[in-house]
């Protein structure tokens, strides 16, 4: 996995410091300038620019993943409300895979309780 990740709005800064305990550096959203204010094209940008993996619930970054490219390093969660325990459960499982994955030069993941989807480019 890239050394950084940014995670978005719905994400919990819970999961933000879960990758920190893991020596991946991670920020949410609000720490940016203009916070849950940022527009996802601004988001995703700022990701790319800094090489960084987006994690997040919302499907309009999948949609220009695959659309436009960008964001280039993607995580999304699409599970509902799921607990910040069991959904830092699934990532403490999946770690070495996931950052494998990351690794590419464009990556999407989507991760669900039953499953984690891989697209790599």
């Amino acid at each position: 996995m890239p050394d950084e990740s940014l995670c978005d709005v719905p994400i919990s800064y819970k999961i933000v410091r879960f990758f920190k305990q893991h020596n991946i550096d991670a920020f949410h959203v609000n720490e940016l300038p203009d916070k849950w204010f940022s527009k996802d094209s601004f988001i995703a940008g700022y990701a790319d620019k800094n090489g960084l993996v987006l994690i997040t619930k919302d499907e309009d970054f999948k949609n220009s993943h695959f659309l436009r490219g960008s964001c280039k390093h993607l995580i999304r969660i699409t599970l509902g409300n799921i607990s910040n325990e069991k959904l830092i459960a699934i990532f403490t499982n999946n770690l070495q895979k996931i950052s494998d994955y990351m690794l590419s030069e464009k990556c999407y993941l989507e991760v669900n309780d039953q499953y984690l989807e891989l697209n790599q480019s």
